[in-house]
Parts: C-alpha cells; sequence; structure tokens
C-alpha cells in the first residue's frame, strides 16, 4: 500500500480565481524555483476552467517548509493532495521542471488507479526519455550557479540577483529544485494512455521541436507539438498570445469530453 502524507490539502493549491461554474480543474505545475504566483493572472483568461496553481513547499505562503529535493517525494505527496480534487475532469500543465513533475503525477495516479487527467500540456522541457548532456548544476558554488542558470535558462529578475538578501532567501529553493531535477531517476513504464502537447518557444534551445517530439515515446497517442515566439519563458513573455491558444485548445478539448 503507497504510504500517504498528512499534509493539509490546501497547502498544496491556490485557486487564484475560484470558479464554482467550472467544468474542469486546471492544475498548474511551475518551473524551478518557481511558485504558484506564476500562474494567478490565468485565471482571467480560461473561464471555463478553475485555474488551481500547485505551491510546492519552501516558497510563498510555504516559505517556512523545507524545500523538497527528492522527486519520488515530493511525487507522492502531490498525489496525496490531488486524489480528492478529480472530482471533475482534469488538466495537468508544467513548465521546465514542472513538466516533468506533472507527468510524474500522473503515472503515480495511473499505479494508484486513481483518475488520469484528460490531457496533459508539457512546457519548455525536453522528454526525460533523452539524456542531459550539460555538466549538472546543483554542487555548483552559488555565483557559479546563478550565472550558469541564467546562461541556460534566463528568467531570474535583476532584482533578485543583485540583491544578496533577497538571493540568500531565494538560493535554497532554486538549489532544492534542480538537485530535485538533476538526481531524479526516470523509471521506465508503459506510455500513459492519454494525450498531450508538447509545447516550447522558439529561441529556446532547452525546448527545440526534436527535444519536445521525444515525449511522444511517452504517450500512447499522438503527441502536439508546438512552438511560440519567445525564450524559455515564452508563456510568461507573450502571456496573452499563449493565453488566447491554451483558451481555445481547452474548450476544444472539453467539447469532446462533455
Amino acid at each position: 500500500m503507497t504510504a500517504r502524507h498528512a499534509d493539509p490539502e490546501e497547502s498544496w493549491f491556490v485557486r487564484p480565481r475560484a470558479n464554482p461554474a467550472a467544468r474542469a480543474r486546471l492544475f498548474c505545475f511551475p518551473h524551478a524555483g518557481g511558485a504558484a504566483s506564476a500562474y494567478y493572472a490565468w485565471g482571467a483568461g480560461l473561464p471555463q476552467v478553475e485555474v488551481v496553481a500547485v505551491q510546492p513547499p519552501g516558497r510563498e505562503g510555504r516559505m517556512r517548509e523545507r524545500p523538497i529535493v527528492e522527486g519520488s517525494e515530493l511525487v507522492a505527496r502531490l498525489a496525496d493532495a490531488l486524489e480528492p480534487q478529480l472530482d471533475l475532469p482534469a488538466f495537468f500543465f508544467g513548465h521546465s521542471m514542472g513538466a516533468v513533475m506533472a507527468y510524474e503525477v500522473a503515472r503515480e495516479l495511473r499505479r494508484r488507479e486513481c483518475p488520469l487527467p484528460a490531457h496533459l500540456y508539457v512546457s519548455g522541457r525536453r522528454s526525460p526519455t533523452v539524456a542531459d548532456t550539460e555538466p549538472q548544476l546543483h554542487r555548483l558554488a552559488d555565483d557559479a550557479f546563478v550565472t550558469e542558470l541564467d546562461r541556460r535558462f534566463g528568467g531570474m529578475p535583476a532584482a533578485i540577483r543583485e540583491e544578496p538578501e533577497l538571493l540568500a532567501l531565494f538560493l535554497p529553493i532554486l538549489r532544492a529544485d534542480v538537485t530535485l531535477l538533476e538526481t531524479h531517476e526516470f523509471r521506465d513504464e508503459p506510455p500513459l494512455d492519454l494525450p498531450m502537447s508538447a509545447l516550447g518557444g522558439i529561441d529556446d534551445h532547452q525546448a527545440t521541436p526534436e527535444l519536445l517530439g521525444a515525449w511522444q515515446a511517452l504517450s500512447a497517442c499522438p503527441l502536439e507539438v508546438r512552438n511560440f515566439r519567445g525564450g524559455h519563458f515564452y508563456l510568461h513573455q507573450h502571456r496573452g498570445d499563449f493565453l488566447a491558444y491554451l483558451r481555445g485548445d481547452l474548450e476544444r478539448r472539453l467539447a469532446q469530453i462533455a
């Protein structure tokens, strides 16, 4: 029997705009160092779904909790919290590290014989089946760690990089997430029987069409690959354009499961 954790269910989720009339829930998994606030603005642009932003320990309202550095622990605890939320159709969206975690949580739900999401959006991240050829970062000294992360992904605000006190608060969360991602062991299992979309920015070398297309090996359904203008954080750089796509795609998929 899978061990259950005693986390308060609500601690894992932030609902920026409660939507009791929603036809489905969109669970949004953040990037490394990210938090639920990355998705606060999405609710207004996606009226048919209730946006539910995942809030891992160690950030924002959970700042006093230790960040999780073991992928298996994060997946198990998230699955525990998600199970009661599956009374409505669910969609998963994960960006960068969040893409891997969203996929792993879906696999954990399958092991538990729970309902699976109706669709999985993996964004800004190569498939876990593709080996990472770049040197690992999580053991680097702080200055080198920050410099190399910014070179690879960008997105760290200058206000944080240049303010020692803010950086000291932010670094343990970011380092824990990168440690989790770089040490996570992907287990070979049968592909998930659910449709997936692999999304990325056209200027993001971490998510080229080829790297995104490799997610096909992990889904028994045809994979949709789509690139948008922008870099690694295209979904925030061009939020209006991206939400227009996502709104239309969700409406189409909701019509299919009505």
